[in-house]
């Protein structure tokens, strides 16, 4: 008997032994919940240091929330319109209650960017309160090392288990309550989440470098002092910019990745697998709970270990072979040899495929693909690999060698990294024999099997950014040695590479979600254009050969540059302006440099937090409206070749800002550590100069690549059925699509235009000085 059938009324249900599944598959979210409760125990058990180190600590605690909280009230306005527009917008799924599930997709859309905003909020937080610890623990004369890197680890396990736990609890719970209709509920969840993991990203991100530009540039160029010497007004500013971007933002950015995977993969997994498809693609993640726990716990630093990476890589390399070994034991037990025997597959009759070989070979090529880009990235950023050295090497001749030896560095990474994820969405496709739809269920299968591994990454994430404030409060402080200096410079060190790592893990799910999510896109239309009884195929609407289509490609290709000019602009402006503001104050009160007078650290702290809530508006504004004015303007095959564009480019771009801006970091780490010349050398100026320009690279623009690539397919995939509907068959209204479209970009080239007219931090004789009155934003 069928297991997926119509109950009474034609509410479709699912069998008791299925729906058993996904409880335990909640059950076990809860379990991940749980894990982060107790290592919050465990970590906030820990001592906090000296007096001085809990102040400074306080300062950038206090700075973050503030910062944090003022930017949900400006994001407030973006969900509340968004509510109502997904609501309006019609459904794809015409099986049942469109009201019902409409219902349904706006209120998940609310509760997945409230996850998303305490995913960020909750790592902003802990990594606030453990900077202090691990600065702490690093002190001690005896383990001082492995203390630290343990704190700091198990302080990243934390987000991890949240976001795996709330992503898992989220998904787990649409499908108990929506049945076949999650997949359309679950576009909202989705959506809420990568919405708010952009701006999240794009705020955080300007903040972040604005302070560490300015702060870098005066400090460290102009008055020849350390990066984190109490005497800047724009430290403390810098080590909250390292919390509300790398932690909130980053942790955010992960949770959307996470959500928008399983989205895309419950979509086609219904499509391919039927029931079965809506449950297994919550069994592959469930399964990554448990190699999280497992991989959290098992991450310990030998006192063998040369560096806190070696025991980073041992214990991801580990927990992705467990979670492989794990999914194919699942997959043995839970899915049947063949098609025939799963309950409703629409491909029964079309394939004579294995669906465990299938789902198997497609979990292991996400995890694969996972250790690969990770050993990829880690070679182009570890300051003990060549390219990094080579970096570092040509800041002898000066800054115009590092910056060009950097983009060179960027540039050729980019292009591996890109090869294996092409290797392997094209592999996860083979598996499909011909159908599509299995094919595109893979590539969504590849990308879960990815994410078994996410709690690991997330914590190696939120790592970097708590041993950077780490060593900003023991040096600010200065209640540290010589010994417990050198670890944290060490776990810094480490932490870069590990943000660079994840960021390219990150970027690949972008990649696979974004492949998945435009089959969905393209199953869309193909059912919009059977609702509307059009004879035109899908195949001729996504012809390549059509020059509208070709519009749509170059299209999304340059919003990608525009996007990233965008932000990258932003953090100059903003960077000026604390440029400015550190001099007035070192000019103003000469006492700052013998230690007489304090700086206004919470001038900066304003001018960081106002710049990035007013700079965010204009980038998010253009990943929202660009696919509307793609689609209703050109319709839906020049928006299906449009998304090409942002994923090709995309992909490439954010690969080649990530790791530059990584491999200029740990070059500038490598001279600091003595190497060509040591700190205070013309060579130490020179990777400086590199390390600031490859600040927005790698922790604003490039980053926020990645959700804006599943922003604009979910936006796509929502607007899809309107812009059919209205372009074709008795309810086709020309003048409404156009004037959509019209509006959308009038509003894009608005906003534009208003950032480009925002004045550069400079006098009005045009010379380099504090800023006059009418440009004030120094001064506020």
């Amino acid at each position: 008997m069928s297991a997926l059938y119509l109950a009474e009324g034609g509410e479709v249900t699912l069998s008791s032994s299925n729906l058993t599944y996904i409880i335990v598959a909640a059950v076990i979210a809860l379990v991940a919940l749980g894990f982060a409760a107790a290592l919050v125990k465990a970590v906030l058990a820990t001592g906090k240091g000296t007096e001085r180190m809990q102040e400074i600590a306080g300062a950038v605690q206090e700075g973050a929330t503030a910062y944090l909280f003022r930017q949900f009230k400006t994001l407030g306005i973006f969900v509340v319109i968004a509510v109502v527009l997904l609501f309006l917008l019609p459904v794809s799924d015409t099986g049942g209650n469109d009201t019902t599930v409409k219902i349904g997709r706006s209120l998940f859309f609310v509760i997945g960017a409230l996850f998303s905003a305490f995913i960020g909020g909750a790592g902003m937080a802990m990594a606030t309160r453990a900077n202090l610890r691990v600065a702490a623990a690093a002190r001690e004369a005896t383990g001082g090392r492995e203390t630290a890197m343990k704190i700091a680890f198990r302080t990243g396990g934390v987000v991890g288990f949240l976001t795996v736990g709330l992503g898992l609890l989220g998904a787990s719970i649409v499908v108990l309550v929506y049945k076949s209709h999650a997949p359309t509920v679950l576009e909202g969840f989705g959506f809420g989440a990568a919405l708010l993991a952009m701006f999240m990203r794009v705020g955080g991100g300007i903040f972040t470098k604005a302070a560490d530009v300015g702060a870098d540039l005066v400090g460290k160029v102009e008055k020849g002092i350390p990066e984190d010497d109490p005497r800047n007004a724009a430290t403390i500013a810098d080590n909250v910019g390292d919390n509300v971007g790398d932690c909130a933002g980053m942790a955010a950015d992960l949770f959307e990745s996470y959500a928008v995977t399983l989205v895309a993969a419950l979509i086609l997994g219904k499509a391919a697998f039927g029931e079965e498809g809506l449950v297994f693609p919550l069994i592959v993640p469930t399964i990554g709970v448990l190699t999280a726990i497992i991989g959290v716990f098992i991450t310990r630093l030998r006192k063998s270990d040369r560096s806190g990476l070696a025991a980073i890589n041992r214990a991801f390399y580990l927990s992705a072979l467990i979670s492989a070994v794990l999914v194919a034991i699942a997959t043995f037990a839970y899915l049947p040899n063949t098609f025939d025997a799963l309950h409703d597959s629409p491909l029964a009759a079309s394939t004579t495929r294995n669906p465990q070989v299938v789902a198997i070979v497609a979990v292991v090529i996400g995890i694969v693909l996972a250790a690969v880009i990770q050993a990829i990235t880690g070679y182009f950023t570890e300051t003990g690999r060549r390219p990094v050295q080579d970096i570092g090497k040509t800041s002898l001749t000066g800054p115009a060698t590092v910056v060009l030896a950097g983009v060179s560095v960027g540039f050729e990474s980019a292009v591996y990294s890109a090869v294996v994820i092409a290797a392997g969405v094209y592999g996860a496709f083979l598996l499909g024999g011909g159908s599509i739809t299995l094919s595109l269920f893979a590539v969504a299968l590849a990308g879960t099997g990815l994410l078994t591994t996410v709690g690991v990454i997330v914590a190696m994430d939120t790592f970097g950014p708590i041993s950077d404030n780490a060593q900003g409060i023991a040096e600010m402080s200065g209640d540290i040695d010589e010994n417990g200096a050198r670890t944290l410079t060490e776990l810094d060190a480490v932490g870069n590479t590990t943000k660079a790592i994840t960021k390219g893990i990150a970027i690949a799910t972008a990649v696979l979600a974004a492949t998945a999510l435009f089959g969905s896109y393209t199953d869309t239309i193909r059912t919009a254009l059977e609702s509307a009884n059009v004879g035109t195929g899908i195949d001729q609407i996504l012809n390549v050969a059509n020059p509208s289509n070709l519009v749509g490609l170059l299209l999304g290709a340059a919003v990608v540059f525009l996007f990233s000019g965008l932000a990258i602009n932003a953090v100059s402006r903003s960077a000026g302006a604390v440029v400015f503001e550190v001099r007035r104050q070192f000019r103003e009160y000469p006492g700052i440099m013998d230690g007489t007078q304090r700086p206004e650290y919470g001038k900066v702290v304003d001018i960081c937090t106002r710049d990035a809530q007013r700079e965010l508006m204009t980038p998010g504004l253009l990943a929202v409206l660009a696919p509307v004015a793609v689609g209703f303007g050109l319709g839906v095959g020049p928006l299906a070749a449009y998304l090409a564009g942002v994923v090709g480019t995309g992909t490439l771009m954010a690969l080649f800002l990530a790791n530059s801006g990584g491999a200029w970091d740990n070059a500038k780490k490598l001279v600091e550590d003595g190497h060509f010349g040591g700190k205070g050398s013309d060579a130490h100026a020179a990777t400086v100069i590199g390390d600031t320009v490859g600040d927005p690279f790698k922790d604003t623009a490039g980053p926020a690549i990645n959700p804006l690539m599943k922003v604009m397919n979910l936006v796509s995939l929502l607007i899809a059925p309107a812009i059919v509907t209205w372009s074709v068959g008795d309810n086709k209204n020309t003048p409404l699509r156009i004037t959509i479209a019209v509006v959308a970009a009038l509003i894009i080239v608005g906003a534009v235009v208003f950032s480009k007219r925002k004045p550069i931090a400079m006098s009005e004789a045009g010379e380099p000085g504090v800023p006059t009155d009418k440009q004030a934003r120094v001064t506020a």
